[in-house]
Order: structure tokens, then sequence, then C-alpha cells
């Protein structure tokens, strides 16, 4: 249908200015400035998310100024709440199965198992491996947080080992898996926007992905040898131990449910389902080997089927609470719920929508075009793709638009200056998939302060591989180093290596 004869166009729309596109960078500042100034960390309990549907309203009202009707307004962001509905489940599952896992006994056995194997010394390397592991069996960053990495966090805590240190660890380990597994949606997403093989692009991601995470490893090694334990614990581990053991019964089939997630997650079945499965399994398993867990959980009637079903249905719901007489457990293992990630899913609505207009309207186009024309160098230009999916993860709040909209921004310049596809694909990745996690607001950082209990702004300094990686990336193109050339007129997905 022509322009002029499709009602929802509006003849008098202009294009954005550069001050219009600025104002709600602005707005961001000062809204989220002021809520981490007045509320601290505590700001991610409401007043975060109040700042980011100010800053889309804001974004609403110039849109309204260029000449869009409200409609417009309406429709993209019913487009961004339709791009969020799998993160939706996805974090409604994770919350579900935290809660059911810890009333079957799986997270509490996973610490049980990881207080007698693991040393404080060594803990935060370890916790970066073991994710970095399995992340790369499962091809997801989100799935491996929420679950071995949930239980990771709790060892910490009753080893007496900073939980903010082991947040980072276990984030730098689950970015290296998903960026490297042929299984993760981000890699695959990648490989896809920039028109690169999924393997090449996997290639050349371990250049700067393996360098990165053994930085982390050997940062990490470091930090746990010279810090060492907390000492102002009070509780010593064998009281954990027994105390575990007198609550639950200790045994490798409490396990079962991991190795059932992670059989599933390699057979690709999608992630809320196989979380979903691997949460209603526990639930069943544990009513057989918990059930003076479940009794007391539900105030038991006496008929355990009813008991069973009470149980899984209230964790699920609301999470699991126990009152065991030893704070650090009870801390430990009363939380989950689908209701402990609403606050997380009103930060994501808020942060997409506002990123989704920005885009939609073409304000942050507005402020990439001159970024791009003022790029000369090859080192310029990568600082730029970095900067660009940066800032988009900060003010749009969504990983997927940090990712994307740069690949597609810059294909076009990057063949131009005769530079491979790959070298894009690999620097989007490491700015924009290895970065989000370190934004509060962002889809990402907001996902892993809720599912670990640890606060984004925490545990930031020590997700050494989320920035080691889009460092080296930058340098690499600031140097020359493994920055691929491609001939004039050649195959774009050819390259051929120039160091």
């Amino acid at each position: 249908m022509p322009e002029d004869m499709n009602p929802e166009v509006d003849p008098v729309v202009r294009e954005p200015s550069l001050t219009e596109a600025l104002v709600p960078m602005g707005v961001l500042v000062v809204l989220v400035g002021g809520a981490l100034l007045l509320f601290g960390l505590d700001a991610l309990d409401g007043p975060l998310q109040v700042a980011l549907v100010l800053c889309a309203m804001s974004v609403a009202l110039i849109a309204m100024r260029m000449g869009h009707r409200w409609e417009a307004v309406q429709k993209i962001g019913q487009g961004a709440m339709s791009s969020i509905t799998s993160a939706v489940f996805i974090l409604l599952a994770v919350g579900a199965l935290i809660g059911v896992w810890n009333l079957s006994g799986t997270i509490p056995t996973l610490v049980y198992y990881g207080i007698q194997i693991l040393s404080p010394s060594w803990y935060y390397a370890a916790t970066a491996l073991i994710c970095g592991i399995v992340a790369l069996s499962i091809g997801s960053s989100w799935t491996t947080a929420g679950t071995i990495g949930v239980g990771l966090v709790g060892v910490a805590d009753m080893l007496g080992v900073s939980t903010a240190i082991t947040a980072g660890a276990v984030i730098s380990g689950a970015y290296l898996g998903d960026k490297l597994s042929p299984l993760s949606e981000t890699t695959v997403l990648t490989a896809q926007m920039v028109k690169v093989d999924v393997y090449e692009h996997i290639k050349r991601q371990a250049w700067t992905s393996i360098p990165a995470f053994v930085i982390a490893f050997v940062a990490l090694l470091v930090i746990g040898l010279v810090r060492g334990p907390d000492v102002t614990n009070p509780v010593g581990e064998q009281i954990e131990l027994n105390s575990l053991n007198g609550i639950y019964h200790i045994t490798p089939l409490n396990l079962l449910p991991l190795v059932l997630l992670a059989f599933l997650s390699i057979r690709k079945v999608p992630p809320s389902l196989a979380l979903t499965y691997s949460t209603l399994f526990a639930g069943l398993l544990g009513a057989f080997l918990q059930p003076d867990v479940y009794r007391d959980f539900v105030a038991g009637t006496g008929n355990v089927v009813i008991e069973s079903l009470r149980g899984v249905w209230s964790a699920m719901a609301n999470g699991f609470a126990i009152d065991s007489g030893i704070d650090e457990i009870d801390q430990l293992l009363s939380r989950g719920g689908m209701d402990s990630m609403l606050l997380t899913l009103w930060l994501i609505v808020g942060a997409v929508t506002f990123g989704a207009l920005l885009e939609e309207f073409g304000l942050i186009g507005r402020l990439i075009d001159p970024m791009i024309r003022s790029a000369k160098s090859t080192g310029r230009l990568y600082v730029t793709v970095f900067a660009s999916a940066f800032g988009l993860n900060i003010v749009a709040g969504d990983q997927y638009i940090a990712l994307v909209l740069p690949s597609r921004v810059f294909r076009a310049e990057f063949i131009r200056r005769n530079l491979a596809p790959t070298n894009l694909s690999r620097l989007a990745a490491d700015s924009g998939t290895v970065t989000s996690p370190l934004v509060p607001w962002n889809s990402c950082g907001a996902f892993m302060g809720a599912v670990l209990g640890v606060a984004t702004l925490s545990y930031l300094p020590y997700a050494i591989f989320n920035y080691a990686s889009p460092a080296l990336s930058v340098l690499y193109g600031i140097t020359g180093f493994k920055i691929e050339k491609i001939e004039p007129g050649s195959d774009q997905d050819q390259p051929s290596p120039s160091e």
C-alpha cells in the first residue's frame, strides 16, 4: 500500500533533531542517577523501575512532537512486550525452579557436596571454570546462573567467602560458555545478523574469549588466595553440614533434576520448557526423598499426596521458606517462587519499552550516524561499535537491541572498508552480549541480580571476563591484531587473515 494511502502514516512526521535524540539520554541519566542517589541498591526494589517507565514516557512525548500519533507509540509498545515473551516465561520458570529445588533438596545437596569439595582459597576460580563448562554444554548463561550458579553462591555463603565475588565468577564463566557454544541463541543470532557461518564466528570469538577468561581465572585465583574466607562468618562448616544433613536426606539422587535439565538443554528443548520439566520432576522426586521437609513446609494435614501437591505448588508460586534456627541456612534456602521475579519483570518491561521507542522513532540512529562518519581509522571504528553496543545496553536495557542494531548498522561500513564480517560478529558479541549483565536495569543485569541474590553493582567489579573480553576486542582493532581483510568484490563470508 502506498504511504499516502496508509491511514497509520502521518505525512507531517519528521526526522528527530540531535537535541530531541539527546533529551531521553539526559532524562535517563537524571532519573537513574537520582534513584541510585536517593535509594542506593534499594533502587531496584521499585524506584529504578519507575525511572525507566518515565523515560519511556519522555520518548513518547518527543515522538508525538515529531508528528507521530499516540497509536504509533502504542503499537511499538505492544511490539516491545511481544519481544520479551520468551524472557518472561524463562524468568518465571527460573523463579519456580529455585523454590522447588530448595524444597526438594537439589540446591541443598549442591551446597552440601560443594562445601566438602571446594576450598575457599581457589573457590572463585573454580566457580568460574564450573560455570564455563556448564554454559558451554547447554548454551545458556541464564540457565547456568539460575541453576548451578545459585548453588555456588549458596556454597560461598556457607564457606564464608564473598557472595559478590562468587556471583562475578558465576557470570564470567556463564558468559564464556554462552559465547562459545553453538547452542547459544545469542551466538547464533549474531552470526545470522552479520551473515557469517556460526562455527566461523565461534572460532573468531575464541581469540578474545579464551584470553579474557584466562585473565579472569588468574585474577579470581589471586583474589581467593589473598583474601581467603570471611572470618566474620560465625557458623562453622561442620555445623552447616550437619544442619543440612539433618534437615534433608542428602543423596546424589537429589541431583537428578540438574541432570535432566542438562539433557533437555543439549536436546535443544526451549529453555522455559526445560526449566519447567526439571522443576516438576524435582517436585515429584522430592516428595519421595524429602517427605518431612514437605510436611513441615505446608503444616501437614496427614495426606501425603495433598501435602506434596500443596508444597510444590506453593514453592513454585511463592518460593520455599524454612526456619532451621541457623540464619545462614534460612537465608540460603528461603527464596524462589514466580512472585520473586515480578520486580525484575517490571524492570525489563520499562527498559525494553524505552529501548524500542528509541530505536523505532530513529532517536538512536540519529546519535549513531555521526559517530560512524567520524570514525576514520579501524581503531576508532572499533571503539565506536563498542560504545554503541554498550551504550545501547545502558539506554535500551536489552542485550538483543545492543547486539542486533550495531550488527545491522555497521555491517555495510565494515565491508566498505574491506573488513571481514567476522570481525564485526566478534566485536558485536563482545560489546553487546558480554556487557549486558553489567547494567542493573538491563534485562540480563536484572536477571542475574535477581536469581543470584547479589546486586548488580556489587558483583560488577568481579565479573572480570565481562570487561576483559570487550577490552581485548577493541585492543585488537586498534593494533590490527587478528583483524581479517576481504578483497574488494570477493565473497564477503570468506575472509583472508591479516595480522
